[in-house]
């Protein structure tokens, strides 16, 4: 995959994915009441769209980006809505020590970039970052989109994504097929064919 100068693409403004609405998968995911309130990390935060989301609803959150400008944009935010998040910049597979390992983690359309520059240092991290019986929510771009490859976000399959996620202590509690919202593609609505997993981190090895 090309290196994507992603501190460039915030300060151009391109980023189609960045709606400024919080995810309706997060959404019906909370809803569900999988996980309450707890410590919180968000992977590829953005500009904080989804970390000040989870804020509200009670969670201690940290979010990580690797873009400067996005979380300019995203402390900006928070600042403005009188919300306390810890932003970092950093690449997530070289995450420095956070404390104790979070309960719960969330991932919109950070997994499918990193699995193809580096899905060893994504497994580590996971496995340090996420407390046994953690959850682990992901949404990726889903390789039944029809559309034309360049349309969209990166694609995995269900099998690649139960192949790389359910790995060492983890295991896949759903896997289902659902869309991304709030993305525009040349001024235009698009809602590319994604997955949502939950993946929760055993307790122990079998």
């Amino acid at each position: 995959m090309e290196k994507v100068d992603w501190n460039k693409r915030y300060i151009d403004a391109d980023t189609p994915w960045d709606s400024g609405s919080p995810s309706q998968e997060l959404k019906r995911f909370l809803n569900r009441g999988l996980v309450k309130p707890c410590r919180a990390l968000e992977l590829g935060c953005g500009t904080g769209t989804n970390a000040l989301f989870l804020a509200q609803a009670g969670f201690e959150v940290t979010a990580v980006d690797l873009s400067e400008e996005a979380l300019r944009q995203a402390k900006a935010k928070t600042e403005k809505a009188h919300v306390a998040i810890n932003f970092i910049q950093s690449d997530i597979t070289a995450l420095a020590n956070l404390g104790e390992p979070f309960p719960f983690v969330f991932d919109r359309g950070t997994y499918h970039i990193v699995r193809s520059l580096n899905l060893a240092g994504m497994q580590k991290m996971l496995a340090s970052m996420i407390a046994p019986d953690g959850l682990y929510l992901v949404l990726a771009g889903n390789g039944n989109e029809d559309a034309p490859p360049d349309k969209g976000p990166p694609r995995v399959t269900s099998a690649q994504m139960c192949a790389e996620l359910e790995f060492d202590s983890f295991d896949l509690v759903s896997l289902e097929e659902a869309h991304f919202d709030g993305v525009k593609i040349d001024g235009k609505n698009f809602t590319p064919l994604s997955w949502t997993g939950v993946f929760r981190r055993r307790r122990s090895n079998r």
